[in-house]
């Protein structure tokens, strides 16, 4: 069982938590699978979404994983609630308390904003990105795909590219990748690479030839778009001609790596569309994926005993 009420982060979660949520993504896996979906683990509960940044792919993910599950479900549009009229984030929290929820999934574009609900408030607090800092659920559903295609963690390089300064999805993902016992490469160029990142106990690549070199898997990230005003990057065109999935550059790792990106995806910047489209991609795969393994984390989290 998940030890927390919360799930916050993959710094929080032990080896064996994490393995105990990909085995019950499984059973979840097969419910999908079937003609009826759903499932009445969660009939009487209450999930509210709260999402303080714009997110199509993951709310839609955990709304669909509730319902699944037989939960209600609060959606919360942030623009449109008192948050606006100056209403603290602890109130807020406080107030879908009272409503009767139980579990609150929360994105926020500031560091540690679901520690704090989780520190002010009674609730289950699942963090669906919390600026910078993790993305726990994104990096939980690539280890499950992962794990669905190559069995095992040790003894495999995973090579993660891309805008890894900015990408709590990355960050996560080394997390979850170096408990589970793989070799986590990263690469980018020197203006998106974290200082002190190297310390994650991960290798350090800044040219995609070689950090790709007999990968196992190949992560694409989503550049953010939004930053190139900074100044991270001379051109979009610069950055996939060096850094971008083309099926040449992908003839440099395993000839059955798979490749994943977390989506939305930048096609002709961080990938081409033959290799998102191709027979080595699981970024489809990833989506369903992500459907099973929220069902798992809010089902563990509701208290529910198997």
């Amino acid at each position: 069982m998940i030890k927390s009420k919360d799930l916050l982060g993959i710094k929080e979660l032990e080896v064996e938590e994490i393995y105990h949520i990909l085995e019950t993504a499984a059973g979840f896996k097969d419910v999908l699978k079937r003609d009826i979906k759903k499932v009445p683990a969660l009939r009487g509960k209450t999930v509210a979404n709260l999402f303080f940044e714009p997110s199509t792919r993951t709310r839609t993910s955990f709304e669909l994983a509730a319902k699944r599950l037989s939960a209600d479900v609060i959606n919360i549009s942030v623009p449109n609630s008192s948050v606006v009229k100056g209403e603290t984030l602890k109130d807020t929290a406080l107030t879908i308390q009272a409503l009767g929820a139980e579990i609150v999934i929360i994105r926020h574009t500031s560091a540690g904003v679901p520690h704090f609900l989780s520190r002010e408030s009674g609730l289950s607090v699942v963090n669906a990105g919390d600026g910078t800092n993790e993305h726990p659920t994104q990096a939980l559903l690539d280890a499950f795909t992962i794990q669905s295609h190559k069995k095992k963690f040790k003894g495999l390089i995973v090579a993660i590219v891309g805008d890894i300064a900015h990408s709590r999805v990355a960050r996560s993902n080394i997390y979850a990748l170096i408990k589970l016992g793989a070799t986590v490469r990263i690469i980018c160029p020197p203006t998106l690479m974290p200082s002190q990142i190297e310390k994650l106990n991960i290798e350090v690549y800044d040219s995609l030839e070689k950090g790709i070199k007999g990968a196992d898997v190949v992560m694409a990230l989503r550049l953010q778009l939004e930053r190139q005003n900074k100044g991270f990057l001379p051109s979009l065109d610069e950055y996939f001609n060096l850094y971008g999935l083309t099926t040449g550059k992908m003839r440099l790792a395993k000839s059955d790596a798979i490749v994943m990106h977390p989506g939305p995806m930048n096609r002709g910047v961080e990938i081409e569309s033959k290799v998102a489209d191709g027979p080595q991609s699981v970024i489809l795969e990833q989506v369903t994926n992500g459907l099973a393994v929220r069902m798992a984390i809010l089902y563990l989290l509701s208290g529910v005993k198997s």
